[in-house]
């Protein structure tokens, strides 16, 4: 991912630097406040941490070790990619027995990590490990990127909207407008408790941060209307507070605003199971915010967003980035 990115920031004439963590930053132009418009490059997944000798995979959470809570994923059935050491070394798929050879306790019992495994068709751990598979080899989800009507479908869309949305602002972006001096940055290990985002912070300081991600949509069945107000199609959602903080309200309302003048469907946004990378840079004394598009299905291997609430969020970071009036606080 990083090396597409690369390649993508250097064919619209950035300069990007990889810092020791494998963050990518680069600087867009302008002056005035520095501003970064930031989003994070890893996805959910799981890790491989035993082989059989029959040649099946069990595997570890590759967010922390979770090993004993029921998985929310819903990953049994999916197809899988597993990597090795340069990059995808076998298919496979997410599985459990099924209810035709269960025990009844079986069948009751919520499916933890230990209670799913990985299938590649290997007859033995000689063949797993023959293929390039290590204790530890990163395992993915296998989604084909689809798009119906209005919607987008797919794995890792959390946050790889995030990273293409840098990608739009960079191509619609005319750099004479810019009200602010502007930089890029894309982070590693985000969904591992922020770790990347962490390192950026540390050795960088903005005068805001936008922390682009996938923003959560509540407007589906069984949900509790009153816990999640945000849905798909009616554009990019602020955040106030999530679990960890409280956003920067004054740069939140700068956001805001700025949609507001540019005529940009904006929605407000206070979740409770949720985080982003802005937490690190609040953390470290750089105001953030953090704006995306919602979605449904989050952390899943089919998540879904409208791809309307994506143009608008480009152009709501175009407007940020470019309005004459936003940077008194």
């Amino acid at each position: 991912m990083r090396d597409h990115l690369e390649r993508t920031w250097s064919s619209a004439g950035l300069e990007a630097s990889v810092d020791r963590m494998g963050n990518l930053l680069a600087r867009v132009g302008g002056s005035g406040p520095r501003v970064l418009v930031q989003a994070h490059m890893d996805e959910v997944g799981y890790l491989v941490r035993h082989v059989t000798d029959d040649g099946f995979i069990f595997l570890d959470s590759a967010q922390g070790g979770r090993r004993d809570e029921p998985e929310r994923r819903f990953v049994v059935g999916q197809s899988a990619l597993v990597l090795g050491r340069e990059g995808v070394v076998a298919h496979g798929v997410f599985v459990s027995p099924s209810g035709h050879v269960m025990t009844p306790s079986q069948l009751q019992k919520p499916t933890t990590l230990s209670d799913f495994f990985l299938d590649i068709g290997a007859e033995s751990r000689q063949d797993v490990e023959s293929a390039g598979i290590f204790i530890g080899s990163p395992v993915v989800s296998d989604s084909p990127f689809r798009v119906w009507g209005n919607r987008i479908v797919g794995k890792a869309i959390d946050d790889r909207v995030g990273l293409a949305l840098i990608e739009l602002l960079l191509e619609g972006l005319d750099r004479a407008q810019l009200t602010c001096d502007l930089w890029v940055g894309a982070t590693v290990q985000e969904e591992n408790l922020l770790h990347g985002a962490r390192g950026m912070a540390t050795a960088e300081r903005f005068d805001a941060v936008l922390a682009l991600d996938i923003t959560l949509a509540g407007d589906v069945p069984v949900m509790d209307p009153t816990e999640v107000d945000s849905r798909l199609g009616a554009g990019p959602v602020v955040v106030h507070q999530d679990y960890y903080v409280a956003y920067d309200q004054a740069l939140a309302w700068k956001v805001l605003d700025a949609g507001s003048s540019a005529g940009i469907p904006v929605q407000h946004g206070v979740y409770t199971n949720y985080a982003t990378d802005g937490v690190a840079f609040l953390d470290a004394g750089s105001p953030a915010v953090a704006v995306g598009p919602p979605a449904r299905y989050t952390h899943t291997a089919n998540e879904m967003i409208d791809v309307r609430d994506v143009q608008n969020t480009a152009a709501l970071l175009s407007a940020f980035v470019t309005s004459a009036d936003i940077w008194s606080r």
